[in-house]
């Protein structure tokens, strides 16, 4: 997010957006400010003293004093106009998977002692600052927010997920009264077991479908549209949306390896097999476009361009 606080780099956004709307894309710029798994040039700020795991990139985080923070928060008040300005259709917080707010969400990482940490309404507290600013910013129309109360990626863990994503919801539902109107969307990621292939133990599955009864309580609870991710297949997806466990499903990884993710999915076609060890390599083009499009006897369409 840091360099979306720069305006000289709206002018490479600008060209790439040209690029989207010439193909009929919409596109929403997603929020991970600095924090977590970064390299060192990217920044090296957290909500509290952490020792990255291993397959971080960061050496040392230093934690946010409490003086810094509304510092913070402004950058992303002006990163989301900037994204408007840029041509971004939208923007999603990223408040999930480890990366800032989700480190002042969680108990089990937050050990701050300012009015930030301690109870759930404190390290709710920068969550809230942020999307208040980004929504006074571009709209409540154009801002998404993305958590995962029950994912502990990067260490990042929670004594009572469920508890912490119904305080989520609650003042976000709280806000969209206030703002008469909602947010696009609320984003929440779901850690599977079923996409992977593996065998599943007794106690994987009771702990799946405890996990499905979460994600359905905090369907249920969220006032607006609510979207899921977190292993999707084409048949879990139209699942989720079929029983309205969801009213929209993200997909990540397959939207590497597949260019033409949307097309496959609609035709029911075979998708390529993403290589995970390219995922963050330095080469401009393997792992990134280097994935073949479906072709025309497939029923695919003109080869994508590229930029």
């Amino acid at each position: 997010m840091s360099f979306l606080v720069e305006p000289g780099f709206l002018t490479c956004l600008e060209f790439t957006q040209m690029h989207k709307w010439r193909h009929g894309r919409r596109w929403w710029m997603q929020f991970m400010p600095k924090g977590a798994s970064y390299s060192v040039s990217c920044g090296t700020l957290a909500a509290h003293h952490i020792k990255m795991v291993p397959m971080a990139y960061t050496p040392h985080l230093e934690p946010l004093k409490t003086s810094e923070i509304l510092e913070v928060v402004e950058h992303y008040r002006q990163a989301s106009l900037n994204a408007i300005r840029a041509g971004f259709d939208g923007v999603e917080i990223h408040g999930a998977h480890g990366y800032l707010i989700d480190q002042f969400l969680k108990n089990g990482i937050n050990d701050r002692v300012d009015e930030y940490g301690g109870s759930i309404e404190n390290r709710c507290r920068f969550m809230m600052q942020v999307i208040q600013a980004v929504v006074s910013a571009v709209g409540a129309d154009r801002v998404a927010f993305r958590m995962s109360p029950a994912i502990d990626h990067l260490d990042a863990t929670d004594s009572d997920p469920l508890n912490l994503g119904l305080s989520v919801i609650e003042r976000i539902n709280k806000l969209q009264l206030q703002v008469g109107s909602n947010l696009t969307y609320l984003h929440v990621t779901q850690p599977r077991y079923t996409a992977s292939g593996a065998k599943q133990s007794h106690a994987e599955l009771a702990s799946k479908k405890k996990r499905s009864q979460m994600m359905r309580t905090w369907r249920r609870a969220y006032q607006g549209t609510f979207m899921c991710s977190g292993g999707f297949t084409r048949e879990l997806g139209i699942q989720a949306v079929t029983e309205g466990d969801a009213d929209l499903v993200a997909y990540g990884r397959h939207f590497i390896s597949n260019p033409d993710l949307v097309l496959r999915l609609k035709l029911n076609a075979p998708l390529n097999k993403y290589i995970r060890k390219t995922f963050y390599t330095q080469d401009p083009v393997v792992g990134y476009i280097d994935y073949p499009v479906l072709s025309k006897a497939d029923g695919g369409q003109a080869p994508l361009s590229r930029l």
